[in-house]
């Protein structure tokens, strides 16, 4: 096979294992998203560094609603100028700095049935796991979304203390193997082609697709961001307008103003 088509293999059997092993849990992760928001509160969704995907592929994109609160600190997640101011250096380095995932969290006022998704392939740096332990404090149930492998092949940083799966009500497998590239090419020395990101992408949107499932069922379901091509230019605008309004609504008693947590 050549790098591509072993690329592809690989990515079709993680979503396979996905399918076989993660089941139960993404189930019991719909079940509490959609207790979240059908209640007026919100799933709050972190990741640092390429785990910001799949918190913008849940919201807000075509194909989804409000109930879901993307929080992506551009000082870990902005790559794009990689080298240089805001590069790539300094996000790997603010994601390991003690104490700013409570920062983050002071800025915000929790509802009693609120959630928290937070997404890291390794799993163990400072902040997505003190964002972890910070929300469960505040009584939020958490729901990690990692790679038990990655985690596990190496100690958590001590500034952590500890892995994110440790810190979890909830688990959520990516799936993906400990070194996350999935291509050995002959005459190279490193692996290329890294899995996590698609096994993170899937997670979300099987459970966005649950989740919208179980909102019908109760009759709490927000409008979703839909495409004119689905159903017209005006109807289009009209449910990307609901949706944001519906968005702010819900924000707008999440911020804490006074920074108080």
């Amino acid at each position: 096979m050549t790098a591509a088509a072993t690329w592809l293999s690989a990515a079709a059997e993680v979503l396979a294992r996905l399918t076989a092993t993660q089941a139960a849990g993404i189930e019991t992760a719909s079940a509490w998203c959609a207790e979240a928001i059908a209640s007026d509160g919100l799933v709050h969704l972190f990741g640092t560094g390429h785990s910001r995907i799949p918190v913008e592929e849940m919201f807000p994109r075509y194909g989804s609603y409000p109930g879901f609160n993307p929080i992506a600190e551009l000082s870990m997640t902005f790559h794009t100028q990689v080298v240089g101011a805001n590069g790539q250096r300094q996000a790997m380095f603010i994601e390991r700095v003690p104490g700013l995932a409570e920062v983050i969290l002071s800025n915000f006022r929790f509802g009693a049935r609120d959630v928290m998704m937070i997404f890291s392939a390794s799993g163990l740096a400072a902040v997505p796991v003190e964002m972890a332990r910070g929300a469960r404090a505040r009584g939020l149930r958490v729901i990690a979304v990692t790679s038990v492998a990655q985690s596990l092949s190496g100690p958590p940083e001590p500034a952590a203390g500890a892995r994110l799966l440790e810190e979890a009500d909830l688990v959520l497998d990516l799936c993906s193997p400990p070194d996350d590239a999935a291509v050995s090419i002959p005459g190279l020395e490193s692996p290329v082609g890294p899995l996590s990101t698609i096994g993170a992408v899937a997670i979300v949107n099987a459970i966005k697709s649950r989740t919208a499932e179980l909102l019908v069922e109760r009759g709490a379901m927000p409008p979703v961001i839909t495409r004119a091509s689905a159903v017209g230019t005006e109807r289009s605008r009209e449910l990307f307008e609901q949706a944001y309004r519906e968005h702010a609504r819900r924000l707008a008693r999440a911020i804490d103003q006074q920074g108080g947590g």
